[in-house]
């Protein structure tokens, strides 16, 4: 695998990173089903894979920029999210009921000294 004639940041290497996982989230958001998403991953994979030797930066700019408006032109408005994560189906469901009050804790805990 050969590097380009410029080599570019880190920071710019992440941010590239973070939009083709935001692109992949947004798409799995969309499909269901994993052999249809399959396709539109490597679609994806495409269009990053055609754009990789651009050296230009005002054209490599011009060309993120249009990815992100893209992007937030597709985002899906109910995107999936675990049972367990923050919002997910079953966050914080059946907590433990609290034992005492923050007081009661604090004088049981001064009483055992």
């Amino acid at each position: 695998m050969s590097t380009p004639a410029t080599s570019y940041s880190t920071a710019h290497r992440l941010y590239v990173k973070s939009l083709y996982k935001r692109y992949l989230v947004n798409s799995l958001n969309w499909y269901i089903r994993r052999d249809l998403w399959r396709e539109r991953a490597i679609e994806i994979r495409a269009e990053f894979e055609r754009n990789r030797n651009i050296t230009d930066p005002r054209a490599l700019a011009l060309v993120l920029e249009q990815a992100e408006e893209r992007l937030a032109k597709e985002i899906h408005p109910d995107p999936y999210r675990p049972p367990l994560f923050p919002d997910g189906t079953k966050w914080e469901r059946n907590l433990p009921p609290r034992m005492f009050s923050a007081k009661e804790k604090a004088d049981a805990l001064a009483a055992s000294h």
